[in-house]
């Protein structure tokens, strides 16, 4: 039997500038996750694994936007590379100011993935991203 692997996370962005500039801003990160491809076949990212908060206090956000994320997968640790890629050019095209990701393995242990915005807040754009990777692994040693 193939192991599995669940990922999950969250992104979060806390818009800056007058209402409309943080609206924008919130917007765009819904419809860059919208354009995420359906969860047929076996896409990497897909959009069902996002959620999306309101705009406001009653529908989930106060300030900041906290998407958050999960998904099982088959021994995704094996194709972890292109994961990161897939969710790196998502990164690449949202505004955001922190992401973090949790990869839970059967036989790798957990791994924590964070990017921090190199500025205030990460804008829409081709720059390098920067991650760091904490690992964990439980239970008696190899």
């Amino acid at each position: 039997m193939d192991s599995e692997s669940i990922v999950y996370g969250c992104i979060k962005h806390f818009p800056f500038g007058d209402p409309d500039a943080r609206r924008r801003s919130c917007e765009h990160n819904a419809r860059a996750l919208a354009a995420l491809p359906d969860a047929d076949g076996w896409p990497f990212l897909c959009r069902e694994m996002f959620s999306v908060p309101g705009d406001d206090v009653l529908t989930g956000q106060y300030k900041t936007q906290v998407i958050h994320f999960g998904m099982s997968y088959r021994a995704v640790e094996y194709e972890w590379e292109h994961w990161l890629a897939k969710f790196e050019a998502l990164l690449k095209d949202m505004y955001w100011v922190t992401a973090v990701v949790h990869l839970e393995t059967e036989f790798a242990g957990h791994h924590t993935f964070v990017w921090d915005s190199a500025e205030t807040c990460h804008e829409p754009s081709d720059q390098p991203l920067h991650v760091r990777c904490e690992w964990a692994r439980e239970g008696m040693p190899l």
